[in-house]
């Protein structure tokens, strides 16, 4: 069943999406839009918790890592403005203290970033306690290790010494990562 098909039983489409990286979140506020939500997209913990004031939506997906603050806060908010909504997380920083986190506050998945945005409805539309299907495709884990130190690069402004201080390798070493194409 395409995703139309099963927004259709949902009257209120409303998504709203909080996530800091720019690019993405165009690119994914698009892809949500053609799969037939009515998009709000904001990309910080404050638009997000005064978009939720004025009209809390339906369906959120949220960035763990914000740059003013952490993105349960907006699950947690979204939940006690109305209950019954479904919310997601992504983030590039997965790990098992946060999902358990997400979970116990109202999220109803956690997924790790890029996303598809099929993955994306999938995990809003799961029902009950059902969980999306894994990807079909799942990144390999070279992919996984590419991403996250393309990621620390660019939260240092792209400077090679403290991104490798802060990811404890030889500066030389994350040269020679950083040279190279990004696997698959």
């Amino acid at each position: 069943m395409n995703a139309i098909a099963e927004l259709a039983g949902h009257p209120d489409r409303s998504l709203l999406i909080v996530e800091d990286d720019k690019p993405f979140l165009e690119r994914l506020s698009r892809a949500m839009e053609t799969r037939g939500f009515a998009v709000t997209s904001c990309d910080s913990v404050a638009d997000g918790l005064s978009q939720i004031a004025k009209a809390a939506p339906a369906f959120a997906v949220v960035d763990l890592r914000l740059g003013d603050g952490n993105g349960i806060d907006l699950v947690s908010a979204l939940k006690r403005k109305r209950p019954e909504a479904r919310a997601i997380i992504l983030t590039g920083y997965g790990n098992i203290a946060t999902a358990v986190t997400a979970v116990k506050l109202g999220a109803v998945d956690y997924l790790s970033k890029p996303a598809d945005a099929d993955d994306v409805v999938s995990a809003l539309l799961a029902l009950g306690n059902q969980k999306s299907e894994p990807p079909s495709n799942p990144m390999s884990a070279d992919r996984v290790r590419w991403e996250h130190i393309q990621r620390i690069y660019e939260m240092c402004n792209r400077n090679v010494s403290e991104t490798a201080r802060r990811l404890n390798m030889h500066r030389r070493t994350l040269q020679r990562i950083l040279a190279k194409r990004a696997p698959r």
